[in-house]
């Protein structure tokens, strides 16, 4: 059975029955959060940043909200494939102990754990991302407004509940509630950079851009992957508005954006783990914004086939619905996981022969 997918939008398959789908032609590579569903991409990342964008010279933006950018800063670490084989390994091993009697973690002991995590993982190395040569890491993470600009016991879900009602109604008043921040790390050659600002429109949005530094890499990756009412919010993140910040999928879930095109590089290359790039987290279940947009029109997803997706164990993706179904089964956990990532390197082969030899048959509407 084969194991993945390729969808274009117009443009991009027009480009890629011109010239061919080359390494330097990708301009942008997003990364959707997801939370465990990420982990089906390792095979992928591994060969696409460890091995074919190495072939090309051309400036990268990588744009990240949750796990997603995780595996993006990741991807900016020296000794890239090592890196990102490290974050799968780590993640499915992560786990908190809990004192006798307690069943379930509480949102400060989850953001303690996570700190500890970000902080052995790439504790030492910050600098690697900030200056790599080539990627310009942008990190999405969500500020709170209105009820929102504070966390508490009742300010928080009636403050969602707001944001649910507002966005249920168009998603450009979800801003009214939460923002968009993008944290950006510098240009690496701004003389030779001239596409130094966000590399996506933000009229969909009310957006902000912070820079990302060394004083607050940690805080702004912990925010965008902080989950309302799972982690606590970030607070008081350096060089950014004030205000609590929570995870960037809330406004950009797989980063459904207007992505400005880049005549040297006007690829929007998309590892995914499904067909749908969906706009915001709380736009689940608006099934009608799941379709694709003249947004991405330049945008080619690679994902794992929904047919060969039942062939893993438990017949799904590992989610975050796993963390409670095992609870304190740890090894279960790990294991399926576990065997989820290893059947996940079909992945990465399928893409790397079709690459070999391209079959544009294989490449459907986005």
């Amino acid at each position: 059975m084969q194991a993945l997918r390729l969808y274009a939008g117009p443009k991009a398959r027009q480009h890629i029955e011109q010239h061919g789908l080359r390494p330097q032609d990708v301009g942008t590579v997003p990364a959707a959060a997801g939370g465990p569903k990420g982990l089906i991409l390792g095979p992928l990342d591994r060969f696409i940043f460890g091995h074919w964008l190495t072939q090309s010279a051309q400036p990268v933006h990588l744009v990240g909200a949750s796990i997603g950018a995780w595996r993006m800063a990741t991807a900016c670490l020296q000794g890239t494939a090592s890196a990102l084989e490290r974050l799968e390994r780590d993640y499915i091993a992560q786990h908190i102990a809990l004192p006798s009697g307690q069943k379930r973690a509480t949102a400060a002991q989850i953001s303690r754990h996570f700190r500890g995590n970000l902080q052995a993982f790439f504790g030492g190395r910050v600098g690697e991302v900030l200056q790599h040569p080539r990627y310009q890491l942008h990190v999405v993470a969500s500020r709170g407004r209105r009820l929102l600009a504070g966390d508490g016991p009742w300010r928080t879900p009636l403050g969602y509940l707001g944001a649910f009602m507002a966005n249920a109604v168009h998603r450009r008043a979800l801003g009214g509630w939460l923002e968009r921040v993008v944290f950006s790390t510098p240009v690496a050659d701004p003389v030779s950079r001239a596409d130094a600002m966000l590399p996506f429109e933000t009229a969909d949005l009310r957006t902000r851009q912070a820079p990302l530094r060394e004083d607050n890499f940690m805080d702004a990756l912990q925010a965008s992957c902080s989950i309302p009412f799972m982690l606590q919010p970030v607070q008081g993140i350096a060089g950014a508005p004030p205000g609590p910040y929570w995870d960037g999928g809330i406004t950009d879930y797989h980063l459904h954006l207007r992505y400005r095109s880049n005549p040297a590089a006007p690829l929007v290359l998309y590892p995914h783990f499904q067909q749908a790039v969906v706009p915001g987290w709380l736009d689940k279940s608006w099934k009608r914004r799941h379709r694709s947009s003249p947004a991405l029109d330049h945008m080619v997803v690679i994902a794992p086939d929904p047919a060969w997706v039942k062939t893993l164990p438990n017949g799904k993706l590992p989610d975050r619905s796993d963390f409670t179904h095992y609870g304190q089964d740890i090894n279960s956990r790990q294991r399926v996981w576990s065997g989820a990532t290893a059947a996940a390197a079909q992945l990465a082969d399928e893409f790397a022969q079709w690459l070999e030899r391209p079959d544009l048959s294989r490449i459907e509407a986005l």
